[in-house]
C-alpha cells in the first residue's frame, strides 16, 4: 500500500540554520537505535525538550519537522516564528511556525539549538496510514556529523563515533559510492534502462520514500513511461496530494548492483511544481530497494556504503487490489477467552479431579477500526463495488481487529490470481465482496 508518508520531500521558503547535528553523550564507540519499519519507513524514538516522540527518519529533508501532538503532553518549544512551507503536491503552500533552541535527545546522542519545524494543518498526520503515532519527521541533523549505519536486517541505526573508531573496519565489507551533499541531502548516480535506452540518472536517496524508484518524466526527453502502466495516488506533501503512474522499468543499477524489472513510479508534472530541485536531478530511490541493503552513510566525506542482505533478491510487490486504507479510531472488543482446564490429583486413590473452574470468561479490549481511505479508478476492488469510507471488518475472513496496518497491507499485496474476500460495515449495515486481483505490470 502506498501511502501518504512515501514522499516526504519538503522545501521551504524561508533558509534554516544548519550546523545543528548530534553529538556524543558517551564514551561508546557507538550507539544502536532500535527502530520499527513500516511499508519501508524508518520509525525511530526521539525526545524533544525531555519529551518522547516517534519520528520518521528522511534523506529526503533538511529539517526536523513537528506535527499530530493532539495525543502527547505538552512539547515546550522556543523561539517560535510563522513561516511558509512548500513542496510536492498540487496545491498551494501551507503555512507552519519554526522554532528554534530546542534540545533533541536519543541513545547517548544529543543536539542543541536545533531548529524544529511545526505544521499546523492537522490533516498532515501520518499516524492514521502507518497505524502507530508518528509525531515528525527528522533529516540532514541526524547524518551531518557522524557515520550512521542502517541495518534493515537487524531493524538497527548504529551512530559511530567517528572520533574513536577506523572506518575501513567497519566498512571492509561493503561497496564504496561517491555521493553528492547538495541542499543537504545525498545524491548518487545510477543507469536507469527503459525499454531499451539507458540513461544516466541522478536520484535522491531518500529513505522517506516508501517506493522502489522514482523517474521525473518531465526532467529529461529521455524519460519516457512504458506502455503498460496504471495511474495510482503516490502520496501526500505539503502541497497536497501527489498522482502519477505506476510502471515497470527494464533494468536498474547501482554501479554493478542490478535489478531487473523494478516498479517505478513516475509523478506528474503538476505534483512537482513546487518543487525546487537541484540541478540535473531525475529521481529517488527509495526504501523498497534500499531495505535490500544494509547502508552505511558518511556525509562528512561524501561517501556511501552498501552491502546486500537477505531481501536482496525479493521480488518488487505493488498493491494490486487498489485499495489505501487508514487507521480511524479504537473501538471495544469483546471476545470470549477460553481457558485451560486444570486438574489435581488425589494422593488417596490416585486418580484424576477437575477443579471447578469455568471453561472460558470475557474479555473487553480496545481494538483499532480500519477504514478505506481510497481505491484507484478502474480497478477490481472498484468494480465490485468497495467506497471509500467503508469500514473493514475482515479480510479473508481475517477480522481486521486481530491484524496490525502492516499485516493488512501485505494482505493487499497477494499475487495476480488470488482472490480477495472483504467483510465492511457501511452505515451499519454488513456487506461482503469477493474479486479477483489481475496483473497491471
Amino acid at each position: 500500500m502506498k501511502l501518504l508518508t512515501q514522499i516526504l520531500c519538503f522545501l521551504l521558503c524561508s533558509q534554516l540554520l544548519f550546523g545543528q547535528g548530534f553529538q556524543f553523550t558517551t564514551n561508546k564507540t557507538k550507539v544502536s537505535i532500535p527502530f520499527k519499519l513500516i511499508n519501508n519507513l524508518i520509525i525511530i524514538p526521539v525526545k524533544v525538550n525531555g519529551v518522547e516522540l516517534n519520528f520518521l527518519l528522511d534523506t529526503g529533508v533538511e529539517e526536523t519537522i513537528l506535527f499530530s501532538l493532539d495525543e502527547k503532553e505538552e512539547v515546550k518549544l522556543f523561539d517560535v516564528q510563522q513561516i511558509t512551507l512548500k513542496g510536492l503536491g498540487s496545491q498551494a503552500p501551507i503555512q507552519g511556525l519554526r522554532s528554534s533552541k530546542n534540545i533533541l535527545t536519543l541513545s547517548g546522542l544529543e543536539c542543541k539549538n536545533h531548529d524544529i519545524l511545526i505544521v499546523l494543518d492537522q490533516e498532515f498526520n501520518f499516524s492514521s496510514t502507518l497505524g502507530i503515532p508518528v509525531n515528525g519527521i527528522i533529516g540532514y541533523p541526524f547524518f551531518e556529523k557522524n557515520l550512521v549505519e542502517i541495518n534493515y536486517s537487524k531493524k538497527k541505526v548504529f551512530v559511530y563515533n567517528e572520533d574513536r573508531i577506523q572506518t575501513k573496519k567497519i566498512t571492509n565489507r561493503y561497496k564504496i559510492f561517491d555521493i553528492a551533499i547538495e541542499n543537504s541531502k545525498p545524491y548518487l548516480q545510477t543507469l536507469v534502462m527503459i525499454d531499451n535506452s539507458s540513461i544516466e540518472a541522478k536520484c535522491l536517496i531518500d529513505t522517506g520514500n516508501s517506493d522502489p524508484i522514482w523517474l521525473f518524466e518531465s526532467k529529461s526527453d529521455q524519460i519516457n513511461i512504458p506502455d503498460k502502466n496504471f495511474n495510482d495516488f503516490l502520496g501526500r506533501g505539503f502541497s497536497g496530494d501527489i498522482y502519477g503512474k505506476r510502471a515497470k522499468i527494464f533494468k536498474f543499477s547501482i554501479n554493478g548492483f542490478e535489478f531487473k524489472k523494478p516498479i517505478s513510479s513516475f509523478p506528474d508534472s503538476v505534483s512537482i511544481k513546487n518543487v525546487r530541485m537541484v540541478e540535473d536531478r531525475l529521481g529517488s530511490v527509495g526504501g523498497e530497494l534500499l531495505k535490500r541493503f544494509n547502508v552505511i552513510f558518511d556525509y562528512k566525506n561524501s561517501k556511501l556504503y552498501l552491502k546486500r542482505n537477505n531481501a536482496y533478491s525479493e521480488p518488487f510487490r505493488y498493491n494490486i487490489s487498489g485499495i489505501n486504507i487508514q487507521h480511524v479510531g479504537l473501538q471495544w472488543i469483546n471476545e470470549i477467552i477460553a481457558l485451560k482446564t486444570e486438574f489435581v490429583s488425589s494422593s488417596q486413590d490416585s486418580h484424576y479431579i477437575k477443579k471447578d473452574t469455568p471453561d472460558f470468561r470475557y474479555n473487553f479490549e480496545l481494538k483499532p477500526i480500519y477504514e478505506i481511505l481510497s481505491i484507484r479508478q478502474g480497478s477490481q476492488a472498484e468494480r465490485v463495488g468497495l467506497l471509500k469510507g467503508d469500514i473493514i471488518v475482515s479480510i479473508n475472513k481475517k477480522p481486521t481487529y486481530k491484524l496490525s496496518l502492516q499485516e493488512i497491507n501485505n494482505l493487499l499485496k497477494a499475487d495476480a490470481g488470488d482472490y480477495i474476500s472483504i467483510e465492511i460495515k457501511r452505515k451499519d449495515k454488513a456487506i461482503s465482496f469477493r474479486f479477483q486481483l489481475e496483473e497491471l505490470l
